[in-house]
């Protein structure tokens, strides 16, 4: 990098012109400036907290181009796509390309054409004595490091043989980037790079726009009507269903798919060929709701995911934490809702015990389910995993947005304690359910466990009801679950003392919410704002098409939601858009400005649109060429609107775009011979400037 430039101005500019804003966030300029003077990095940062521009921007700052180290196709198509659209040249070679497109990217490469290079760890080390000894490398980045460490819960063994990079590049600064990695993983990394003096930056692990909830206890029928009215809720959304087998991305596919949705599933069973379908087509927005299993997730940028659901709880919290990361990526309020049984928590613990670090895996599944069964502030206790202090309740989880109302339960307690006592602690949740509420049914017959005294005791309470009472039971700790005994229920020393009543239980009431009620408030009538919303959301759906990119890289939702509450009808108005940037501002300017003037009842045109683009572009700084290079016009239609520009004294600053002495030399022409002046000066000087120069002369006469 130049030892003479500007970090911070120069960054900030660069943020400004390619990705349209005026500041950065937290620790983003931080790591900018750090790698920029020469430092290696590792950052971790949540999903949609904005990491790539941290190696974007460096990129930009020097010479020469960046290399990024990505793992999955679709996270580099989808980097690229959104780079080219920002207006940066940036490329990926890859396998599912030619060859021949290939080679022609990396001829790019060494012509200087290509800022930022994005390629797989395999190709990058077999090609490595390639780009080491004739290509100016700025920066190497790698992305979802974690996939490096034998720790991270995407262990990819091609990774750790990049401990190369330091020792072939010691002088080009290395950039890890993660969204999820606890200390044992972040240490594990930086020692698999080789990365000794590498400096830490943790960004805030907090996510405010992701509403928290949790539903405990639902039987699957139970889930797929609770999904139906959520998604009734989230109309028209993308969103994410992820389940722990196939099985059940396959069943809640089909139910949705009765429901009227768009929906697909994803699972490793699918052929690669099917999974990239599926997933290009939700990118595409052709498809609304994705059922999948872990396989589906790593490097979407998709910023317009609204929800994620969680059919099942996640082995660990960083899983969790960093699947239902996939909603919201633009800031954008976007719902989180998890489904939590003691089933779940029993096939989770029969693969721990199948795992080869049953210790830290146990330890780790314990800690998501102290999550689940929080009754504290959901928000808290996620951020208190990743270490970081949170010290008041964050007003959007379901357990601080509906604190649970308490009552003594200790009758009930002692009803279901007594149950498990009398039939000798051999019996698990579901049977213990039909024990207290007296069902005849065969397996309760045939162990003679309607003989006990407390059969049919609870027969006022449905099974639903029971079911969230004892699971509650468990939580507190009057029974613990014998994972190796069948799932049986086992009284502990607390229970025991509740039964002989030593002790009062105050527990949380169980409310249901009336289905009916939830439909009813789901269909609301559309607002002027919503409809405009949706206007605009339907031009970028037809302009992706046009473009063959997903919608979310033409704008993302809070883009659009800027341009409503703003609802800018001029050129100068939508460039102070949050998110829009000069080249996006030359391309769907007037587009998006059409949309706004038409629904506020004007002419869909703004007088003099084009020339106010080319104003716009002229006071950021761009000369005549650029202007044009980036309008993809010809030098003289600039010229002609730098000219009406002039006259409508607009640009003042004429010596600026013309000098002055070929500005006197036109005008002396034209004086003597109005008639032919084009082929009189022609290859005395640019004659594209002959219009700028009259414009001069003729608001100069006006004022004589």
């Amino acid at each position: 990098m130049p030892s003479n430039i500007d970090i911070k101005k120069t960054s900030l500019k660069l943020l400004k012109q390619f990705y349209g804003f005026d500041s950065f966030r937290p620790i983003q300029y931080d790591v900018i400036e750090h790698v920029a003077q020469g430092g290696d990095a590792m950052v971790l940062m949540p999903t949609g907290g904005g990491k790539s521009v941290c190696y974007q921007i460096p990129a930009l700052l020097s010479d020469g181009c960046a290399i990024v180290v990505s793992p999955l196709l679709a996270l580099m198509k989808d980097q690229v796509d959104a780079l080219r659209s920002n207006g940066i040249p940036a490329a990926a070679i890859n396998s599912m390309q030619t060859e021949t497109s290939n080679r022609e990217i990396v001829e790019k490469v060494f012509a200087g054409q290509i800022k930022l290079l994005y390629i797989s760890p395999e190709r990058l080390l077999s090609e490595i004595e390639m780009w080491s000894s004739s290509l100016k490398i700025n920066l190497i980045a790698i992305d979802e490091a974690h996939c490096i460490s034998q720790w991270g819960h995407d262990f990819r063994p091609e990774y750790t043989k990049l401990a190369v990079l330091k020792k072939t590049f010691p002088n080009v600064p290395i950039m890890a980037l993660t969204a999820t990695a606890d200390k044992i993983t972040r240490d594990d990394i930086l020692k698999q790079l080789g990365l000794k003096n590498a400096k830490l930056f943790i960004s805030s692990f907090d996510r405010p726009n992701l509403s928290l909830n949790v539903v405990p206890n639902f039987n699957d029928a139970q889930k797929l009507e609770r999904i139906a009215d959520f998604i009734a809720e989230h109309k028209g959304q993308s969103g994410i269903v992820y389940c722990l087998s196939r099985a059940n991305t396959e069943k809640v596919e089909a139910f949705l798919l009765r429901e009227g949705y768009r929906v697909a599933c994803y699972h490793a069973g699918l052929s690669n060929n099917q999974r990239q379908q599926v997933q290009q087509q939700f990118l595409d927005d052709e498809i609304q709701i994705i059922c999948a299993t872990i396989a589906f997730g790593m490097g979407i940028d998709k910023s317009n995911i609204r929800w994620v659901i969680h059919f099942n709880m996640p082995k660990n919290v960083e899983c969790y934490y960093q699947e239902i990361g996939r909603a919201g990526r633009d800031g954008m309020p976007s719902d989180t809702l998890m489904f939590y049984s003691y089933g779940d928590v029993a096939m989770l613990n029969h693969f721990v015990e199948e795992s080869g670090q049953t210790e830290i895996n146990k330890e780790k599944l314990t800690r998501m389910q102290q999550y689940a069964e929080a009754s504290v502030c959901r928000r808290r206790m996620l951020l208190s995993y990743f270490n970081e202090r949170f010290d008041h309740d964050c007003g959007n989880c379901d357990v601080c947005k509906n604190p649970p109302e308490r009552f003594d339960g200790t009758k009930l307690c002692q009803m279901a304690i007594s149950a498990v006592a009398r039939a000798e602690q051999k019996i698990g949740f579901l049977t213990l359910i039909d024990v207290l509420r007296g069902a005849r049914n065969a397996k309760i017959l045939e162990r003679g466990l309607d003989k006990i005294k407390t059969f049919g005791v609870g027969a006022t309470l449905s099974a639903v009801v029971w079911s969230r009472y004892i699971l509650q039971m468990v939580q507190i700790g009057l029974f613990e679950i014998a994972y190796n005994e069948k799932n049986h229920l086992k009284i502990t020393s607390y229970g025991w003392d509740v039964v002989r009543g030593n002790g009062l239980v105050m527990m949380s009431k169980i409310v249901f919410h009336d289905r009916k009620k939830l439909k009813e408030s789901a269909i609301k009538k559309v607002s002027p704002q919503e409809q405009l919303f949706n206007n605009l959301k339907d031009l970028r759906f037809v302009l992706s098409k046009k473009e063959g990119v997903p919608a979310y890289i033409i704008f993302g939702d809070q883009v659009l939601q800027d341009m409503v509450e703003k609802q800018p009808i001029s050129i100068e108005e939508f460039a102070n858009i949050s998110g829009v940037g000069n080249n996006k501002l030359v391309r769907y300017g007037k587009q998006f400005i059409g949309v706004i003037r038409k629904f506020k009842g004007l002419p869909a045109n703004e007088n003099g649109s084009s020339e106010n683009i080319t104003l716009y572009l002229y006071e950021h700084g761009y000369d005549i060429p650029a202007i044009a290079k980036l309008r993809d016009l010809k030098k003289s239609t600039v010229c002609s609107h730098i000219a009406k520009l002039i006259q409508l004294n607009k640009i003042v600053d004429y010596y600026k775009v013309i000098d002055e002495a070929t500005y006197q030399l036109i005008i002396d022409k034209y004086k003597t011979k109005k008639e032919g002046l084009l082929f009189e000066l022609k290859g005395q000087i640019d004659t594209d400037l002959i219009p700028i120069a009259l414009a001069i002369f003729r608001v100069k006469q006006n004022f004589m």
